[in-house]
């Protein structure tokens, strides 16, 4: 079983490696996206896969995860995760935006 200093360690390392790579990228992508304390995530239920990786970054612990029922009839799944923003906590730095795989992640006016 991984302990919990483990599983830290492993979070802290994620976070710098998305950190990395992402600056990389956020130059022109971070300057056409509007941010700051006017602005809010917003997460698009469809678009998002669940995988953790906004929760990661966050560093205002603004996102949480949640367990939503898959809406086909026809498939059945146990887990299907997504992202919630909590708009008290959201400071609109726009990391959550850049980390995201599908684009589920929008900003948009408080």
């Amino acid at each position: 079983m991984t302990s919990r200093l483990e599983l830290e360690r492993r979070l802290i390392n994620e976070r710098a490696r998305i950190e990395m790579v992402m600056s990389k990228a956020k130059g022109k992508k971070l300057q056409s996206i509007k941010g700051g304390k006017t602005m809010v995530a917003f997460v698009s239920d469809d678009a998002c896969i669940g995988c953790d990786q906004c929760p990661t970054v966050c560093d205002d612990n603004a996102i949480e995860m949640f367990y939503s029922p898959i809406k086909s009839p026809l498939i059945e799944v146990h887990s299907n995760r997504k992202a919630k923003i909590l708009r008290e906590d959201c400071t609109g730095c726009r990391l959550c935006v850049l980390s995201c795989p599908t684009d589920a992640i929008k900003m948009i006016e408080r």
